[in-house]
């Protein structure tokens, strides 16, 4: 009762100070997105290191008449999210205690993982994401079990030199999870849950999540080419799902509430109230200069990089066609990730302002990318309201 207490009070914190502005633009980009069906539903959270700004939630579960609408009890599965709310975030408490070194072979975690020249990548590649390893493998049509993922990605060649270039890969995510595991003899959701979730107060996020929670879940694809059902309340990542619901690279669940607690956390530098301390005592997750290491470009490469350790910053738009996901008002001094199912976060930290855009494009298939209008539009929209405000 008094843990439930204590969330309700921050979370009144969070909220009592939402500041009044002018969000009609950005609801309507995000409702023209559903009504063009690039996603039947979604939550938007906008804040500063102190405040929820602005908060909306948007359509359905589905397309269907009388589908469930979204709340904000609503939850998504985030995809990648994953790879930084709860990998990466592990990595950082790990690094923060001591307890792992970076600039250390990946072979001294998790001996099996020697073959074919890969005794030479250390866990800094698997964070830049330029440790040789391939982008993706259909590991669904050759496993059965987590042991015969692993399997293969111990016995996977390079696919390029280590350290040559940016790939970024599901498979150095995987490792990352599985290192977790290694160092403290605990599963990546039990630690994540018991140092991440708990701590910060994220009622709503967890891996597997509990029967009683899958009708609040929105749901992802039809799966028509290997489960074969609907997929809701059950990880959509085929190699996370092969992985047991949790693996370094997909697998969590959340909301935009929660990811707020969490990215504040982060705006903060790792300073969070932990709901079980007396008064609402303010501690640290870890220290401030490890945050700014980990959600800063990787500067030590022979190449154009945008990568931080585990974190994306403001990237390269490549191709004129091809919008960046964060939009192009955000500044340079920038961090965030984006996930397959529809799902955002991002944080401009010259502005000192969160965006948190979460939908499940994917239903009902994951050949929608409409998003890729939309989200972009939606972070101009909501840097230029946030900017007006402070004007």
């Amino acid at each position: 009762m008094r843990f439930l207490t204590v969330i309700t009070c921050l979370f009144c914190i969070a909220i009592a100070d939402i500041i009044a502005g002018d969000f009609s633009e950005i609801d309507k980009t995000v409702n023209t997105g559903i009504s063009n069906s690039f996603y039947p539903g979604a939550q938007l959270l906008i804040g500063n290191e102190n405040n929820i700004i602005y908060k909306q939630n948007y359509g359905n579960f589905t397309y269907d008449e009388f589908s469930n609408i979204v709340t904000d009890e609503s939850m998504f599965d985030i995809a990648s999210l994953t790879k930084v709310v709860a990998t990466t975030t592990s990595i950082m408490i790990l690094y923060n205690n001591g307890r792992i070194d970076l600039n250390e072979y990946v072979s001294k975690y998790i001996p099996e993982f020697k073959s074919n020249g890969k005794d030479e990548i250390k866990v800094i590649n698997l964070l830049v994401h330029n440790s040789g390893l391939e982008a993706w493998r259909p590991f669904y049509k050759t496993c059965s079990t987590k042991e015969d993922v692993l399997a293969e990605i111990f016995e996977a060649e390079l696919n390029y030199p280590i350290g040559s270039k940016t790939l970024y890969s599901d498979l150095n995510a995987v490792l990352l999870g599985l290192i977790v595991e290694r160092i403290t003899g605990t599963s990546l959701d039990k630690f994540c849950m018991e140092n991440i979730f708990v701590n910060l107060g994220m009622k709503n996020s967890s891996f597997n999540p509990e029967e009683s929670f899958k009708k609040n879940i929105l749901p992802t694809e039809n799966d028509a080419y290997w489960r074969m059902r609907q997929i809701q309340g059950e990880v959509h990542d085929e190699t996370a799902s092969l992985m047991g619901g949790v693996s370094g690279n997909a697998g969590m669940f959340s909301n935009a509430t929660d990811l707020y607690k969490f990215m504040q956390m982060m705006l903060k530098e790792g300073m969070y109230y932990n709901v079980f301390s007396r008064g609402l005592k303010e501690e640290r997750m870890f220290k401030p200069e490890i945050v700014r290491m980990f959600t800063a470009k990787y500067p030590e490469t022979n190449y154009f990089n945008t990568r931080a350790l585990g974190w994306e910053t403001k990237p390269e738009q490549k191709r004129a066609d091809v919008r960046i996901p964060c939009g192009e008002l955000i500044s340079e001094n920038c961090f965030g990730h984006t996930g397959f199912t529809g799902t955002s976060i991002w944080c401009d930290i010259d502005r000192k302002l969160i965006i948190i855009f979460l939908t499940n494009r994917i239903y009902p298939s994951r050949e929608n990318y409409g998003i890729g209008t939309v989200r972009p539009e939606v972070h101009n929209k909501a840097i230029e309201t946030a900017s007006k405000m402070n004007d």
